[in-house]
């Protein structure tokens, strides 16, 4: 499955959160691959796209980032995924 996760640097982290991220990155947990990162060039918000059958490795990563950023995250489907979905509904 894929997971869109949606971040927000909380008020006041920005500093902290840039030093951890230029110090450490985010490493891509055990059991996902890691689809591509997306930044807002307005700062503070961002997209990471995984794919992954194990969501509780995601949670996992998130947990040491918590104090810093808000997370949410979703699962998302493909137009050719969601597509099969639609026409099997319509077929009823």
């Amino acid at each position: 499955m894929k997971l869109m996760l949606e971040y927000s640097v909380l008020p006041g982290a920005a500093a902290e959160c840039i030093e951890k991220f230029m110090s450490r990155g985010i490493p891509t947990p055990a059991g996902v691959t890691l689809l591509g990162r997306w930044h807002n060039v307005s700062g503070g918000t961002g997209y990471t796209l995984y794919e992954t059958d194990q969501p509780a490795q995601i949670y996992r990563s998130i947990l040491g980032w918590a104090d810093l950023v808000e997370f949410e995250v979703n699962v998302v489907l493909e137009d050719a995924e969601i597509g099969k979905v639609m026409m099997e509904e319509f077929k009823k």
